[in-house]
């Protein structure tokens, strides 16, 4: 098992222009951009094995000066993207299930509803209490972050596992609001204006 020391090592080995410029390149736009059903395709991004080997490395510089104790992820892309980034860093990683119904085990669990989200859903997100403590570092990691709701729903979970929040390291960054990427300390590799 690699030591947490030896993970600073490994960034030598990426090169972030070339991951940024291959993350353009396996990016599409579906749809008419006059139509309101055009949307990002990413599918591309996991195709690719070299830019996929990248994507952990790539994501955890964006929190070099801050390891985490442990990552979290959202379902779908967070649980790909997330312990890509945990592996790097040598840390557990910690899904985000949404929308579970009652769990039939007796775990505690840490739930919270999200605000509306870009489709005008409120999700409900949580995970299991005994994954996250209050020694750990959380770095929140997914490929998009349009409202920042999810995000903000994984603060306020780390905080109610009384965990310190670090951040969110996420692909691209479609972030309207500067206040709500400065509260949660987002950063990308990508802004939405560079697809």
């Amino acid at each position: 098992m690699r030591r947490r020391s030896d993970h600073r090592l490994m960034y030598s080995d990426v090169r972030l222009d070339e991951v940024k410029s291959g993350l353009r390149r396996a990016f599409t736009w579906r749809g008419d951009r006059t139509d309101e059903r055009w949307y990002a395709d990413v599918t591309g991004w996991w195709r690719r094995p070299e830019l996929l080997a990248g994507l952990g490395p790539a994501l955890a510089r964006l929190f070099a000066d801050r390891p985490p104790t442990v990552v979290l992820g959202p379902e779908a892309s967070g649980c790909l993207l997330g312990p890509l980034v945990a592996l790097h860093f040598g840390v557990g990683f910690v899904e985000v299930c949404k929308n579970r119904g009652t769990p039939v085990d007796s775990d505690a669990w840490l739930r919270r509803t999200t605000p509306p989200d870009y489709q005008d859903r409120h999700l409900s997100l949580g995970f299991r209490r005994r994954l996250v403590g209050s020694g750990d570092r959380v770095l929140f990691v997914d490929d998009w972050i349009e409202t920042g709701g999810q995000a903000h729903v994984a603060h306020l979970l780390t905080q109610d596992a009384e965990a310190t929040w670090l951040g969110a390291a996420t692909v691209v960054d479609a972030l309207d609001s500067a206040r709500v990427r400065r509260h949660l300390n987002v950063r990308s590799l990508l802004h939405v204006r560079e697809l």
